[in-house]
C-alpha cells in the first residue's frame, strides 16, 4: 500500500523522481483507513507500506503514526521507505514493523551516481550500509534486491548474493528475502541498459534458490501472469496480487503509478492458481513459452 509519492531524489528510472512533474500526494489518516478497508476485503492479513523518499513529509513521525493505524488491522506490517538511522529502525520495530525492504538498485559504484544525481539516495555508501543498521536494530526480516536492467544483471545479482551471504553470517538471527524487480514502463523516458529475458530471470531465481535454500524469494506483479505461473514451483515463496503502485490507488483508479504492473489478476485468482499448483509436476515446456 503506497502512502506517498513525495520524493526528494532524482532517480533517472523512477516515476516518482523529483524532476517528474506529477501530482504529489501523501495519504491522510482517513485515506489510509479507506485503503485498509479495501485491502482487507481481499483477504490479506499482512501488508507492505511504501513511500517515496522524503524525510520531512514522510519521515519517522509520519511512518510511526501510519504503522500505529495499520497494525490494528494486519498481523504483519512491513515497510519499503527511505534508508534511516539505526535508532529510527529501533522505533519502527517497537511500533510493530516486522520487515524492512531496501534495494541497492545497483552495486556498480562507479555509475551509481549517474542514476541518482541528486538527493540523499545519491550517497552510495549510506544506502549500502542500511542493512547493517537494520541488523543492528534487530529488525526481524530484511529485504534485498537490485533493479534488474540498470547494469549487467549477472554482475549486480552476484554482488547482491555476496551482500546477502555477509548479512546472514553477521546478523544470523534475522530472516532475509530477495526480490527480482525488472524495470517496467513509468513516467519519464528511461531505457534499461541491460535487458533481462524471462529465461534469464528464471535462471537467476533457480540460482538463488540453490545457493540460499532458506531465503524467501519474491516475485512482483511487474511480471506477466503466464511467467509467474511457470516459475512458482521453482522456489518463489511470495507473490503480490491486486497491487496498486500509487498512493490511494485502491480507492482512486486515476492516481499516478510509480510503474506499470503486468499481472492484473485479483488476489482470489492468484490464490486459486497457487492452490492448483500444489500437486502439479514442475512445468516441462517452459522453454517454448518464455520470452
Amino acid at each position: 500500500m503506497y502512502l506517498s509519492n513525495e520524493c526528494q531524489n532524482i532517480c533517472t528510472y523512477c516515476g516518482f523522481s523529483f524532476t517528474n512533474k506529477i501530482p504529489r500526494k501523501t495519504l491522510t489518516d482517513a485515506e489510509i483507513l479507506a485503503e485498509i478497508e479495501i485491502v482487507k476485503s481481499y483477504g490479506y492479513d499482512n501488508i507492505l507500506l511504501v513511500t517515496g523518499e522524503h524525510d520531512k513529509l514522510v519521515g519517522i513521525d509520519y511512518l510511526l503514526h501510519a504503522v500505529e493505524l495499520v497494525k490494528q488491522h494486519f498481523s504483519q506490517v512491513s515497510i519499503e521507505v527511505q534508508p534511516m538511522e539505526q535508532h529510527e529502525y529501533e522505533l519502527l520495530k517497537k511500533a510493530g514493523v516486522y520487515a524492512v525492504l531496501v534495494y541497492q538498485e545497483t552495486y556498480h559504484k562507479d555509475v551509481y551516481k549517474s542514476y541518482h544525481p541528486k538527493g540523499k539516495k545519491s550517497n552510495f555508501e549510506y544506502r549500502l550500509d542500511t542493512p547493517d543498521r537494520l541488523g543492528k536494530a534487530g529488525v526481524y526480516k530484511i529485504g534485498l534486491g537490485v533493479l534488474l536492467g540498470l547494469e549487467d544483471w549477472r554482475t549486480d545479482s552476484y554482488f547482491n548474493a555476496l551482500h546477502l551471504d555477509y548479512l546472514q553470517k553477521t546478523y544470523w538471527q534475522t530472516k532475509y528475502s530477495v526480490s527480482f524487480p525488472r524495470i517496467r514502463p513509468h513516467e519519464g523516458d528511461f531505457a534499461p541498459k541491460s535487458v533481462l529475458s524471462e529465461k534469464e530471470l528464471l535462471q537467476l531465481i533457480c540460482a538463488y534458490r540453490i545457493c540460499f535454500p532458506d531465503v524467501e524469494l519474491s516475485l512482483s506483479s511487474r511480471e506477466r501472469a503466464q511467467f509467474r505461473d511457470i516459475v512458482l514451483p521453482y522456489g518463489i515463496t511470495s507473490m503480490s496480487a491486486g497491487s496498486k503502485t500509487e498512493p490511494g490507488g485502491y480507492s482512486d483508479s486515476e492516481a499516478l503509478k510509480q510503474f506499470e504492473i503486468h499481472d492484473d489478476r485479483t488476489p482470489a485468482e492468484i490464490a486459486a492458481m497457487i492452490r492448483s499448483k500444489q500437486y502439479e509436476p514442475v512445468w516441462k515446456d517452459w522453454d517454448a513459452v518464455l520470452i
